[in-house]
């Protein structure tokens, strides 16, 4: 507990705020990877510090904070809501708390069909911030690539190293999904300017901000999946397991707000690479995590078949001419 508490003092410090306020430190629930507290002064502010594990995860898992703080940096470019950071120091990350809880099961159709418009909507301003190149900002797997294909190939390369490595319970060989997806590769050299993406979008990371009376979206957050890539491949996360094209609500708030979202053959091959590749990931982290047989028996059921559609999807395509 001191550790923490000093901890926190130092980041305090680094933002420029007065250590010696620390008045109230407390754990936040909802976090899957990275130690997440709440900071009170004695003045009643509140901040957020996340520190990141010192385990041994996915290679791509590395320096991940470095990629949420550019997440956030990105996010305020845009006029999208999320917190804002104060200091990083590459373990450690301090930031602003933003309103709102994650989006669960209590709400009206009527009000997720509004709120898919609205995130429709703040996804399509996400997707205009552009980087200096393709890739992990984080340098996790190594320096950000001049083309997709290159980026997005050493990333998905690299999870399957990890499924070797930890021998993780996928549903076909490794190198099988390997030679599978490189029929999809051409693809890529359809995306030319690296774009904004959070790829971690399901509703957990959502938060529905109730105290106006409407709901609205009160910001997203864990930015830390983020990269610079292909926007399409954050339709993935914010249709997990399922099919964006039947997200109406989200696709039109999208195409709004000037989203290019059209699904041609290209576009669904790199799809179906998205899903497969974020899928390897939910399959293989279930290893190093030790999530526990319960989770690692619902990836069995859940998550596994999806991999095995995304390649199959893949598969079909290659063969028509």
């Amino acid at each position: 507990m001191a550790d923490s508490w000093e901890r926190a003092r130092r980041m305090l410090a680094e933002a420029g705020l007065e250590p010696d306020r620390l008045a109230h430190l407390a754990p936040l629930g909802g976090g899957t990877y990275n130690a997440v507290d709440e900071l009170r002064l004695t003045d009643g502010s509140r901040y957020v510090l996340k520190t990141a594990p010192t385990a041994t995860g996915l290679r791509h898992e590395n320096r991940l904070l470095v990629s949420e703080a550019e997440f956030y940096r990105g996010a305020a470019h845009a006029d999208v809501p999320a917190p804002q950071v104060l200091a990083l120091d590459g373990q450690h990350l301090l930031m602003t708390p933003i309103p709102g809880a994650p989006w669960d099961g209590s709400l009206t159709e009527a009000e997720q069909t509004s709120l898919r418009g609205e995130l429709g909507r703040q996804v399509a301003r996400l997707h205009t911030v552009t980087g200096p190149a393709f890739g992990y900002p984080s340098g996790a797997l190594g320096p950000l690539a001049p083309d997709w294909r290159t980026a997005f190939t050493t990333m998905f390369d690299a999870v399957l190293d990890d499924a070797r490595h930890y021998g993780a319970p996928l549903p076909l060989p490794a190198d099988e999904v390997a030679r599978t997806a490189e029929a999809a590769h051409d693809a890529l050299d359809e995306v030319t300017v690296p774009r904004l993406v959070h790829f971690d979008l399901w509703r957990g990371n959502i938060l529905v901000d109730r105290t106006a009376g409407e709901a609205r979206i009160g910001g997203l957050i864990d930015g830390e999946r983020m990269f610079w890539g292909d926007p399409l491949a954050d339709f993935v996360s914010l249709a997990l397991l399922g099919d964006i094209t039947k997200d109406e609500a989200f696709l039109a708030g999208y195409r709004e707000a000037g989203g290019h979202a059209e699904f041609d053959r290209p576009a669904r091959l790199r799809l179906a690479l998205y899903r497969a590749y974020l899928y390897l990931i939910m399959i293989t982290e279930t290893i190093p995590r030790a999530t526990g047989e319960d989770h690692a028996a619902w990836v069995q059921e859940a998550v596994a078949p999806e991999l095995v559609a995304a390649l199959t999807e893949i598969e079909n395509a290659s063969r028509v001419p």
